[in-house]
C-alpha cells in the first residue's frame, strides 16, 4: 500500500457544501442549503462522501431530480472517490430549518 496524503475531510466537507449552495429548489429562490434541505454532510478518509437530505413535501415535484443533481454535485467534488445521497421524511422539513439569509431572501423577517 502507497502512503497517501491524508485526505481533508473538512476541506472536502467545505466544498462539497460550497457545490450545494449551487443547487436551487425551482419553486423558491433559494439554494437547497440555506432552505435547510441537506441535514448531514459526511466524509470519510477514503473519499466516500455521503449527504442526508429531506424535501420540503413528499409530493415534491423535483422529488427524482433532485437528490441526483446533489449526488452530481457530490460527485464532482475533488477529493470525492464515491458518494450516496440518502433522502429522508423525518424529521420533516419546515420554513424553521431555513438559514436567516433564507428567510430574509424570501422576506420571512
Amino acid at each position: 500500500m502507497t502512503d497517501q496524503p491524508k485526505l481533508d475531510v473538512d476541506a472536502v466537507k467545505e466544498a462539497i457544501v460550497a457545490s450545494l449552495k449551487t443547487v436551487y429548489d425551482p419553486e423558491i429562490p433559494v439554494n437547497i442549503y440555506e432552505l435547510g434541505m441537506i441535514y448531514e454532510v459526511e466524509v470519510d478518509e477514503d473519499g466516500t462522501a455521503k449527504v442526508t437530505m429531506t424535501l420540503t413535501s413528499p409530493n415534491c415535484p423535483v422529488a427524482e431530480s433532485l437528490p441526483e443533481e446533489v449526488k452530481d454535485k457530490v460527485l464532482q467534488t475533488p477529493g470525492v472517490e464515491s458518494g450516496s445521497v440518502e433522502v429522508v421524511w423525518d424529521p420533516p422539513w419546515t420554513p424553521e430549518k431555513m438559514s436567516d439569509a433564507a428567510k430574509l431572501e424570501l422576506g420571512m423577517f
